[in-house]
């Protein structure tokens, strides 16, 4: 297994797999070969697991669009019908997600109302969960943006008051977003990934590590 080891000036150790697969260690500039080691030990079970999802999801990142594929929606799987019609958008019905266009073979058009379709569902549930625990955190929100983004859930920028939501998550449980969510909240009051941070954290969401777990295994 192939790491890229960083050293660089923070407190912890971090261990990313990317959707190529590519794992990269970020470790404090003191931090001895042994111990990375050790850490890299400890943790390989996690990394195949995400090395062997990566691999076999690969071949499904990319969709055409079209009645029988697999879509999910807050960790559910819906089945795509696709109609012709006048009248063209997506919507959820009778336990499919059904795409009505007027040509079933724009893959274009097609794409862009499923997206268009995840987005607005996007808007809506994130508003929910901000909503949510905005209220705990008692803090200022000045923009938060909705992008697809490929190696984090979320970011914020607690000195501008600015979160960044993936649009992905979309994809996962009610309570998985939640978690992000405040988890960017909570960036307003504790900046890093402190003590005090998590201990926070668990205060507001005792099951927050519960929805880590489940979200490193996606991403």
């Amino acid at each position: 297994m192939q790491v890229q080891i960083i050293k660089k000036d923070i407190k912890n150790i971090n261990i990313k797999v990317k959707p190529n697969c590519e794992v990269i260690l970020t470790a404090p500039i003191q931090t001895t070969k042994e111990h990375i080691d050790m850490v890299l030990k400890k943790r390989e079970r996690w990394i195949e697991k995400k090395i062997v999802y990566f691999k076999e999801h690969q071949q499904y990142t990319q969709k055409e669009y079209v009645s029988g594929e697999n879509f999910v929606y807050l960790g559910r799987n819906y089945r795509l019908k696709v109609i012709e019609s006048d009248a063209e958008e997506a919507k959820l019905q009778k336990g499919y997600l059904y795409l009505y266009v007027k040509d079933r073979d724009d893959f274009t058009r097609k794409e862009k109302l499923i997206k268009k379709w995840y987005l607005e569902k996007a808007k809506y549930h994130f508003k929910k969960a901000l909503q949510k625990y905005q209220p705990i955190v008692a803090k200022e929100i000045k923009s938060v943006k909705i992008r697809e983004m490929k190696t984090r859930w979320g970011s914020c920028n607690a000195s501008k008051s600015y979160i960044n939501l993936n649009s992905i998550l979309i994809q996962k449980p009610t309570r998985c977003i939640e978690y992000v969510v405040f988890h960017e909240l909570a960036h307003l009051i504790h900046p890093n990934h402190s003590r005090q941070f998590y201990n926070y954290m668990s205060i507001h969401m005792p099951d927050w590590k519960l929805c880590k777990e489940r979200l490193e295994l996606t991403l």
